[in-house]
């Protein structure tokens, strides 16, 4: 199955603690269908100091899964699902439901 959701999508979290907050995705891991949002789910963890970091409690991103989040529309924003669609070149590109818009360039 073709990836909906990838590395630097900007997506909306529809569900949870964190609804309707938006962000870009940082990674995605398919296998386990769970993508990590900056901004989104986020948790404090105590972290020891080393050489290059600072010790103490730090805000860090957790994993969330691909059903709790959309693409956001390029248009307005608000969450879309995505389609695909074959250029005349062959390429094929994701498009949102919602508008139309093509999602890459």
């Amino acid at each position: 199955m073709a990836a909906k959701i990838k590395k630097g999508d900007n997506v909306v979290v529809l569900t949870g603690k964190d609804k309707g907050k938006t962000g870009e995705v940082l990674s995605v891991h398919p296998a386990e269908e769970r993508a990590v949002v900056r901004g989104v789910n986020l948790a404090r963890r105590h972290q020891k100091q080393t050489a290059s970091e600072q010790g103490g409690i730090v805000s860090k991103e957790l994993t969330i899964h691909l059903s709790n989040i959309a693409i956001a529309d390029p248009k307005d924003g608000k969450p879309t699902r995505v389609g695909f669609k074959v250029t005349e070149d062959g390429r094929k590109q994701r498009v949102a439901k919602r508008s139309g818009d093509v999602i890459d360039g």
